[in-house]
């Protein structure tokens, strides 16, 4: 398992405003609910094309799915072999990224067929994954993310702070309206982060979310986050359902 710091988390995200302004506070309303695989241990999602993708982790059961999203049933699927543990994805330009946990390497694949272009070396842990259309963005669990070309090369690291104070376990990763969401690991929030800056200018707590009625003893926390045509979407990892939600401010 990952690193757990959640208790520092958790006291990063409540701290009062210290300088910087104070970040906007969101609740989640659910506008509707769809089926989602409860064996996917999701570490990405986004919308490509109006399709909906995802990758899912664990030795052995690590994939890249295209997915049915009435349904949730997979329409296409790629699996890895079992030494890889896979993490977040997403579509730039004729490519689909994919980034593992510790094995260090990164894989491109062609978005339309997907067939495999080349494995990449990569030189931290790989979590988050998500574009501005110009650029990877890429999150190692630490407080940075990482702006690369679409040959990995570093352009820029950006530290995410929120009241000057460093906002830690950055996972799964989603561009919207010109900000970069990020699950933070082992918690329901979600920050809405400036990507210029690195200043967190809103938290969107999900606690609640899935009900306790819906969990088992394999269901595991928030992670996934998508968006498409403004619509956000919300699931986790082991989840038996997918949401549609809107922002209430708090």
């Amino acid at each position: 398992m990952k690193r757990i710091i959640l208790v520092a988390v958790i006291f990063l995200l409540c701290l009062p405003a210290c300088g910087q302004a104070s970040p906007m506070r969101y609740k989640v309303r659910v506008v509707r609910e769809y089926p989602h695989d409860s064996k996917a241990y999701t570490q990405g999602l986004f919308f490509h094309g109006g399709d909906l993708y995802e990758s899912t982790g664990q030795n052995g059961r690590s994939s890249f799915r295209k997915v049915d999203l009435e349904s949730g049933k997979v329409l296409r699927k790629l699996d890895f072999d079992r030494k890889y543990f896979g993490e977040g994805s997403v579509i730039l330009g004729d490519r689909m990224y994919m980034l593992t946990w510790t094995n260090r390497v990164a894989f491109t694949y062609d978005a339309e067929t997907l067939k495999f272009i080349k494995t990449w070396s990569y030189p931290r842990e790989g979590w988050g994954l998500t574009t501005d259309g110009r650029s990877l963005i890429a999150s190692d669990g630490s407080a940075n993310l990482f702006f690369l070309d679409p040959d990995f090369r570093l352009q820029r690291t950006v530290k995410v702070t929120m009241d000057g104070r460093p906002v830690r376990l950055l996972n799964e990763l989603e561009w919207i309206d010109g900000k970069v969401w990020a699950n933070v690991y082992t918690t329901d929030m979600i920050v809405i982060i400036n990507p210029a800056s690195g200043v967190v200018e809103g938290i969107v707590d999900c606690s609640g979310l899935l009900p306790q009625k819906l969990r088992r003893t394999d269901t595991d926390v928030l992670n996934g986050i998508a968006v498409r045509d403004g619509r956000i979407f919300l699931t986790g990892k082991n989840w038996p359902r997918l949401y549609e939600v809107e922002l209430v401010v708090q």
